[in-house]
């Protein structure tokens, strides 16, 4: 193993051309390995100004399916959803990364990786996380961590004038006064402008999603067919076909038909792992359609107790992910306990888009039946339930009440 090569986590953007640059000036050799996870990316120009900067080699590597059918669907079918509102694009796109990264470290024998996130983020803990459980061998370059390369490099005017002088491509100012992290799952804009969390975010800063004031007037039906909990299928109502394809189509047509009428816009502050507030705009329609419909099944489906001790479930995988404990032994214990009780999640869910809200029309089980009994809740006939039954129920429950009252009454 070469005690000088190093694989870089490379985007394209200024930060990782810049790092890789001054990588090859340390006398490494660099493998810029570049993740295609459904960003939209000239990689040819990617790969041409990689090996300008002086990568031995540029692997592009399409990750796509993997992402959605190894991520994306266990992240839907498990209810994931930071402090209630993130639905973790970026967080769950980290893991498939190092996969991959990790996959091409050992194909090729490098001893190193080097990432270029910052030293008050979470994506430092999530790289280096990922590649410790999968390669515990591999090392860590960090370039903003390292202190010969934060005295050089003290802001992004310092790393425009060292790309011009390696004769890398980049405009004279910042194209948007934000940074933007993309996937087939969301665009994330923090940074910059949006670092005050009293500036409203542009208007035009959005890339997936329709303005909801913009969105058609007339509302969009689809319905989405899920097995043990995960997506299989999507139809546009009211004439269009079912489309049971790839999980990559799939997550295309959600994205771009909910995308259409707003679907999928937060703007919120958020705990980062590390203790720090920051604040993100996010849009991810796909991912918001399928939670809501998903959670919808869920309850139609399961049984109360069950679903009561999946909450607490849901939300220990929720902060494992968010943190970067994707390949942990405890990640890795509740998301097979979660999947687990999947298994009954079975049915079609119909919901309705407008103007940036998704409203659940109605759902029904696949066939084979489903704890919802309408015989017995029925309001018109008795069903098997004897009304009389509730006296006692009641009784039970208010003993308790009737006697903390008692008490009360007696400290006056």
């Amino acid at each position: 193993m070469p005690a000088n090569s190093v694989i870089l986590a490379y985007s394209g953007g200024l930060d990782t051309s810049c790092i890789l640059a001054w990588l090859v000036e340390k006398g490494f050799q660099v493998t810029a390995y570049l993740a295609d996870i459904g960003q939209e990316e000239d990689y040819v120009a990617v790969r041409k100004n990689a090996l300008l900067l002086g990568a031995k080699e540029v692997v592009i590597d399409d990750l796509k399916s993997e992402f959605v059918c190894e991520f994306a669907w266990p992240g839907v079918a498990c209810g994931l959803r930071y402090e209630g509102r993130y639905l973790l694009g970026t967080s769950l796109a980290r893991p498939v990364i190092c996969k991959g990264l990790v996959r091409a470290a050992l194909e090729r024998n490098i001893g190193h990786f080097a990432h270029g996130a910052t030293g008050k983020g979470n994506d430092q803990v999530r790289f280096e996380l990922g590649c410790a459980a999968l390669a515990p061998h591999l090392k860590a370059i960090v370039p903003w961590r390292d202190a010969e390369f934060t005295r050089r490099f003290k802001g992004r005017q310092d790393l425009i004038a060292y790309a011009k002088a390696k004769g890398f491509p980049v405009p004279a100012t910042p194209a948007a006064p934000y940074s933007t992290d993309a996937n087939l799952l969301h665009i994330s804009y923090e940074s910059g402008m949006l670092e005050d969390p009293a500036v409203s975010a542009p208007k035009g800063i959005f890339n997936m999603t329709t303005d909801p004031e913009d969105a058609p007037d007339v509302a969009q039906d689809i319905e989405i067919g899920f097995e043990k909990g995960l997506p299989t299928s999507v139809k546009v109502l009211p004439d269009g076909a079912e489309v049971s394809k790839s999980p990559v189509e799939l997550f295309t047509i959600l994205n771009a038909v909910a995308g259409k009428h707003g679907v999928g816009r937060i703007d919120i502050v958020e705990n980062r792992f590390i203790g720090l507030k920051s604040r993100g705009v996010y849009e991810s329609p796909g991912m918001t359609v399928l939670f809501l419909a998903h959670l919808d099944l869920e309850t139609f489906c399961l049984d109360r107790e069950v679903l009561k001790a999946m909450r607490g479930l849901k939300d220990s995988m929720t902060d494992f992910v968010y943190n970067g404990f994707w390949f942990s032994p405890e990640c890795n214990f509740v998301r097979d306990c979660l999947l687990r009780g999947q298994n009954d999640v079975n049915g079609k869910v119909k919901v309705r888009l407008f103007k940036g809200s998704v409203s659940v029309l109605s759902r029904k089980d696949s066939g084979s039946g489903s704890l919802y009994n309408q015989a017995l809740v029925s309001m018109d006939e008795e069903g098997g339930f004897t009304p009389s039954d509730s006296t006692g129920f009641i009784n039970c429950h208010a003993l308790r009440l009737r006697e903390y009252a008692r008490y009360r009454s007696n400290l006056k």
